[in-house]
Parts: structure tokens; sequence; C-alpha cells
């Protein structure tokens, strides 16, 4: 799914930083925007969470100067909130194919608990 109002890319161009759990406080953001339950079924170890319904409320805890990946599970909702960051003047990419495409290109996941992380 994409919008001529938003860029995308697919997700073998979304950067490796994201598949570390640290994330460099100046660099690119990946918004993950799905619902809690999916958060911790599993996510790219460096993606911070604010379900879509939140963002409106929670973007002070956005940064304007970064990339911002936008992702959700197939992304439906991903190009939804990018084309809202977008217009309020964030640099928002929303990521093709979601976490869907993300666990079958092989990026790494982690998950909420003792289970093995998995998106579907």
């Amino acid at each position: 799914m994409t919008s001529p109002e938003v860029p995308s890319v697919p997700v073998e161009a979304v950067p490796a930083a994201f598949d570390n759990p640290v994330r460099d406080e100046a660099g690119p953001i990946l918004l993950d925007v799905r619902e809690d339950d999916e958060w911790e079924l599993g996510h790219a170890p460096g993606a911070i969470h604010i379900p879509m319904v939140d963002v409106p409320a929670r973007i002070d805890e956005l940064e304007f100067d970064v990339d911002l990946y936008v992702i959700c599970r197939q992304g439906g909702r991903s190009i939804e909130v990018a084309k809202y960051l977008a217009h309020v003047g964030f640099d928002a990419i929303q990521v093709n194919g979601g976490m869907v495409a993300w666990q079958q290109q092989g990026r790494p996941l982690v998950g909420e608990g003792d289970h093995q992380a998995k998106i579907y």
C-alpha cells in the first residue's frame, strides 16, 4: 500500500540500525503504530511503539529533524499515520509490507514475555 502523499520504502531499505535494540537518539526513528497486543507478539528491536490512535496525543515524543519510518502489520495504518505526520511537518516514510514483510525478510524480532517473537 502506497500513497503519492508520502514516500514509501520496502523493508530492505529500512536502516539496519533498527535491527539493534539500542537506538541512536539523534538517528532515524522506526515508529510502530500497531496495537499493544500486536507489539507484544513481536516487533523490530529498535522501534518505538505508539499505537495509531495515540499518535496525535503523543506527537511530542517524536523528533522533527530525523527520518521517521512508520510501520504497522501490513501497511494500512502506517500509510494513514505517515500522511498525518507529513501534514504536520515530519519527514515521514511509510514502510511497505509492514511487519509481515519484516518477518518474511528475516529481519530481527523481539517480543514481550517468554514466547518466541512472531508477526504471523
